[in-house]
Formats: structure tokens, C-alpha cells, sequence
């Protein structure tokens, strides 16, 4: 059967997910008013050399920085000097944004920071990453976002999610993950790393423990990598396997070395720590869903979901300074939640509630 790239419309915000019958593949979140930046080429200028750091900081214009690695003393640079770079990673874990050079383009360039051209958006990437799939959208606000390049792959027909792959795309938000063979997993993400803990099933009648407790780790691990795909985990993962002594978890390294590599951004597994842990790294390109759904801007937009699903009376949402914030910065998530319920809903600021504590209030 062949692949859907499924797109659903919700305030501020699109789904975007790739799916097959019922079983996700896929998954993305477009935010059109804040791009991440990855693909953007900007006229920058060299504002601070970093020895150091191997490298120097770059102005993009209009309040926005990126660093630029510098290698080995390769293409030296100068401060003040006009240069084009494209971003090659998102800002994310308190970094900014990753640049590097490339050769200008062949028209005029202004002399001052700016953004020449913006990069692909989340839609136009898994686009290209599936290329057979057809598109389908759940309303007409989403058919608007498709670009002309994407629309003789579109369906006329609206179709909304099928509630298992809405239910899937909930799911991502949780900590806790479901595995085959009754085994789960919790997913932690810190500032250094993502530490994720599998727990052990009971043991299978018949077998010694560690026998059973290594299959059942072996045949939960490609459902684990594939969530980590679909949250697009990434920088230091730690795996603690359930149940297995050290010696037995590093018969699992082949396995994992060998299912990583259906992902597309090719992590490496580089062996067991002392204490037992699988230590894998997964390139930082794109925002992880777990930054997406806890930035100031992703619980605003949570906070508008809620009210077009739960308080259809209300008629003010009155908030904390980070969620206000937040709503104030991206003014069509709110015409958005307006359109949808078709009712009017103001935004007040409450000094009084915590910065992402929010009600409602109601004639």
C-alpha cells in the first residue's frame, strides 16, 4: 500500500505525518510563523572572531546571530567582513544557529546582514523524503499552506487524521513509551543528553532470565530507535537496557549498529559505557519534539488547542507574562483559534498567575 503525508491544520501550527494503513512512519511539526531556520542563506557579516571556540560569530540582521566553525585555519576570515553562509543547525539547548559558507549568488547582494532566501519547511522536506507519497489535508486552512511545487500530489478531498494515527501523534508527547513484548520505555530529556530507561517484561517460561530479558531488549529495540526517529531525538542518547548484566548487553551492540542504520540521519552506537549504558549519538540538525511541545511558544499553542477543544464559551484567556508573551509574538495562531471556533477571544495579561499559568474566563 502506498504512503500518505497526511496534513492537519490547528492553530499556529500543522501535523505532518507520513503514514502507511495505520502505522506512522513520519512525523513533523510546521510552524509557518517560526521557521527554525535550518536551509536559510543570509548576506552576514563577521562580528567576533572566537579562537577558542574554533570559530567566529556572525550578524545575520535584524537581532539575529549564527557561529561559523572554522577549522584548521581553513578560509580565514576577518572581522567585519561580508560573507553568504547557509544555516546548517536550529538553535536549540540555549546554542544559536549553525552557519557555514557558500558561494554567493550570482545576483547583486545587498552590503549590509540580511536574509537572502528561506529554507525548505517542514512539509517540503518530508516531501522530498517520500517522494511516492500522496498528500492529503483535513481542511482547507491547510490546502492554502501547500506550495505549487506540492500540489499536483494533493488530493482534492479533505480527509482527517484516522483516530490510530492521531492517536500515534498524541502519543509522542508522552514520557513513556510502549514496546513490543510488554517491555516500556521512559524518555527523559535533559540539557546534556536523552536518557531513556527500558523496563523488563516478566520472564518467559522456559528460558533463563538473562536469555529471555536479552531477545526481549533485541525485539523492542527497532520499535525504541523508531520512536526516537519520530521525536527526532538527537545529540547524546543513553539506553539502559532492562534487566542484563553488562557483559550480556554488549552482544546487543551488533543489533543496534545494524538497526540505526535505517535512519536517515545515521547515528552511531559507540559501544557501552562502565555502567552499562548504550551510548549512541544522533546528529542535531532540526528542533527536537520535546523542544518544540516545551518552548514558550509550543505551550501557547497547546493552551489555544485546548480552549477551540474544551472551552467553547470562553471568551478571554487570561495568562502568566511567558505564556502571554508568547500569543503576542505569533498574532495568527490567535486569528487562527478565532477562525476555527468562529467566536472572538481576547488576551489579557495576569501578572498575578505563575509565567505559563493560564485560565479562561467567560460571560
Amino acid at each position: 500500500m502506498s504512503s500518505v503525508l497526511r496534513v492537519a491544520f490547528f492553530p499556529g501550527e500543522l501535523r505532518l505525518a507520513v503514514t502507511q494503513h495505520n502505522t506512522l512512519l513520519d512525523y513533523a511539526l510546521w510552524r509557518p510563523a517560526a521557521p527554525d531556520g535550518v536551509g536559510d542563506v543570509y548576506q552576514a557579516r563577521i562580528s567576533a572572531l572566537m579562537p577558542a571556540m574554533g570559530g567566529a560569530f556572525v550578524d545575520l540582521g535584524k537581532g539575529e546571530s549564527g557561529f561559523l566553525p572554522i577549522q584548521n585555519g581553513k578560509n580565514p576570515v576577518t572581522e567585519g567582513q561580508m560573507l553568504t553562509v547557509c544555516v546548517t543547525r536550529a538553535a536549540q539547548g540555549g546554542k544559536g544557529l549553525r552557519v557555514q559558507a557558500q558561494e554567493p549568488p550570482a545576483t547583486p547582494l545587498p552590503d549590509k546582514p540580511c536574509l537572502l532566501t528561506r529554507g525548505p519547511t517542514p512539509l517540503e522536506r518530508l516531501a522530498d523524503r517520500w517522494p511516492q507519497a500522496r498528500i492529503t489535508v483535513d481542511s482547507a486552512a491547510a490546502a492554502a499552506l501547500i506550495p505549487p511545487t506540492l500540489r499536483d500530489r494533493r488530493e482534492q478531498a479533505l480527509s482527517p487524521f484516522p483516530e490510530a494515527i492521531a492517536h500515534a501523534c498524541d502519543a509522542l508527547a508522552e514520557a513513556s513509551v510502549s514496546l513490543p513484548g510488554g517491555m516500556t520505555a521512559s524518555i527523559t530529556p535533559t540539557p546534556a543528553l536523552i536518557a531513556i530507561d527500558m523496563d523488563a517484561p516478566p520472564t518467559a517460561t522456559g528460558w533463563t532470565k538473562q536469555t529471555a530479558q536479552f531477545a526481549a531488549n533485541r525485539d523492542a529495540l527497532p520499535a525504541l530507535f523508531q520512536q526516537i526517529r519520530l521525536r527526532n531525538l538527537s545529540g547524546a542518547i543513553l539506553i539502559d537496557p532492562a534487566g542484563l548484566s553488562t557483559r550480556k548487553r554488549q552482544a546487543l551492540l551488533e543489533p543496534i549498529k545494524a538497526m540505526l542504520q535505517a535512519d536517515p540521519l545515521r547515528p552511531r552506537c559507540l559501544g557501552i559505557t562502565a555502567l552499562g549504558l548504550v551510548e549512541i549519538v544522533r546528529a542535531r540538525t532540526h528542533p527536537s519534539l520535546p523542544e518544540l511541545l516545551s518552548c514558550p511558544h509550543g505551550q501557547a499553542l497547546a493552551a489555544l488547542r485546548i480552549i477551540l477543544a474544551n472551552h467553547p464559551d470562553a471568551t478571554q484567556i487570561r495568562g502568566g507574562l511567558g505564556i502571554i508573551t508568547a500569543l503576542e509574538k505569533d498574532p495568527q495562531a490567535l486569528a487562527d483559534c478565532i477562525t476555527q471556533r468562529g467566536k472572538a477571544l481576547a488576551v489579557k495579561l495576569d501578572p498575578s498567575l505563575p509565567d505559563f499559568f493560564w485560565t479562561t474566563d467567560h460571560d
